[in-house]
């Protein structure tokens, strides 16, 4: 479905990312993980073409896309929802919607109304908490159908409620044969979530595995717990969490 090859990004003397190359199936849920530093937020803003790579490309069902051909179909929360703070939450909607040129009827609302946002979007983007604004990010994420869902870690301030909604949303897009993308540091989370692990050292790949394989590998039946046996095993990996 989609592949990132030989993406490797510079800025100025520092390579954020070197030699990346990677298949990501429809159907995969894949934990982008590593320590910070590691090239992760390069990575993802590289397949979203806000970062041009110095090399490399990205190809979607096997065609070499330019930067910005993914984002009408890939839907991105942010770890930090950025919004217009004298807008309210219906002006942010109704604003995408008409860069879209479609109607909230034509768009997947499941989220907007799990989450009550009807209840409170007259509010003003500046006065949300940073819990309500994951919602309004996660909402933005779905809305438009994607093909590709793209989670800067998405569970990040959100009440449990509000959390499990997300995770069951996110885990019905994946069996509708979606790609998803995840990053976050609440490894226990991703156990119900992620079928792959894609794990960044200093912008390289160090390993690119599916979750049981690991879990088999470490004689461990939670992903934390795997991971956390494999950096007793593998000397680079402990070392790339120690200096962070």
């Amino acid at each position: 479905m989609l592949r990132v090859e030989n993406i490797t990004k510079k800025f100025g003397r520092f390579k954020a990312l070197e030699e990346i190359s990677a298949n990501f199936d429809a159907g995969d849920s894949i934990a982008l993980l590593g320590p910070n530093g590691s090239g992760k937020t390069t990575l993802i803003k590289s397949i979203l073409g806000l970062v041009v790579p110095s090399k490399g490309a990205v190809y979607y069902q096997g065609k070499k896309v330019q930067p910005d051909q993914l984002r009408n179909i890939t839907g991105y929360m942010p770890q930090i929802g950025r919004y217009p703070e004298n807008m309210s939450i219906k002006g942010l909607l109704e604003m995408m919607l008409s860069i879209r040129g479609t109607q909230m009827a034509d768009c997947d609302v499941e989220l907007y109304e799990q989450f009550r946002i009807h209840d409170i979007e007259k509010k003003k983007l500046g006065a949300l908490s940073g819990g309500t604004k994951q919602k309004v990010g996660a909402v933005l994420a779905f809305l438009f159908h994607p093909e590709i869902l793209i989670l800067d870690e998405p569970t990040a301030g959100l009440d449990p409620y509000s959390s499990s909604l997300l995770k069951e949303k996110i885990n019905c897009f994946r069996h509708e044969e979606k790609l998803v993308i995840i990053t976050s540091h609440i490894i226990s989370e991703l156990d119900e979530l992620v079928s792959k692990v894609m794990y960044l050292i200093e912008g390289q790949l160090h390993f690119y595995k599916p979750v049981e394989s690991i879990k088999e590998q470490s004689s461990q039946t939670a992903l934390e717990k795997a991971l956390a046996s494999l950096m007793l095993t593998d000397n680079e990996l402990r070392l790339s969490y120690a200096n962070t």
